[in-house]
C-alpha cells in the first residue's frame, strides 16, 4: 500500500514503513483529530469527560474509580481528574460505597442524562458521517484487530518487554 497516496499528505514520506507502526500512528492521529473535533462539538465538557460518561453508562452497576479506569484504559489518577471536573459541573456524583467505605461509586446525575439526551441525535449524525462508506464486515475486522492488539498489549510478555525497555532507558 502506498501510504503517501492513501493519506494524501505532501509534507511527509512514509517510505516502506511496515503496516504495524503505520496503523499505530494512524490510530493515534485519528484519536487526536477526533478528540479535537469532539471537544469543539461538546462545548460544556471535553471528549474525555464525555467518554467517561459513556463508560459509566455501560457499566452494569455504578463503577468505582478503579472499575472505570479499567474500562477507559487509563490510569486511576487521570480518571480521578476527569471525574473531579465532571463532579464540579454536576454531571456525576461520587458516593461512598455502602458495603466498603474505602470505595466511591460513580453515578450520573439528571443534568448529565439531560445533556446526553439533548446531544444524542447530533452525536449519532457525526458517528454516521465518520463511518460513511465502511461496510459492516470491514468494521468487524477492524474491531477484531484492535481487540487482539489490546489483548496483546496486556499479555505478560509485552508487559515484561515494555518494563525492560523502560528500565534500560533509565540506566
Amino acid at each position: 500500500m502506498n501510504y503517501n497516496e492513501a493519506m494524501n499528505m505532501k509534507n511527509v514520506e512514509f517510505g516502506n514503513m511496515p503496516p504495524q507502526p503505520f496503523l499505530l500512528g494512524l490510530l493515534s492521529t485519528f484519536d487526536n483529530r477526533y478528540q479535537a473535533a469532539a471537544d469543539t462539538f461538546f462545548q460544556e465538557i471535553t471528549w474525555k469527560q464525555f467518554f467517561a460518561i459513556i463508560c459509566i453508562n455501560i457499566c452494569k452497576e455504578a463503577p468505582t474509580i478503579n472499575d472505570l479506569s479499567d474500562v477507559m484504559g487509563s490510569s486511576h489518577q487521570n480518571v480521578k481528574q476527569i471525574l473531579i471536573k465532571l463532579e464540579k459541573k454536576d454531571y456525576i456524583k461520587m458516593v461512598t460505597d455502602e458495603k466498603d467505605k474505602r470505595k466511591q461509586r460513580i453515578y450520573l446525575t439528571n443534568k448529565c442524562r439531560e445533556f446526553c439526551e439533548k446531544n444524542d441525535p447530533q452525536s449519532q449524525k457525526i458517528v454516521d458521517c465518520i463511518f460513511k462508506g465502511i461496510d459492516e464486515n470491514s468494521l468487524l475486522i477492524t474491531i477484531q484487530t484492535i481487540m487482539k492488539m489490546d489483548k496483546n498489549l496486556g499479555d505478560e510478555f509485552i508487559v515484561k518487554v515494555l518494563n525492560d525497555a523502560a528500565q534500560n532507558k533509565t540506566e
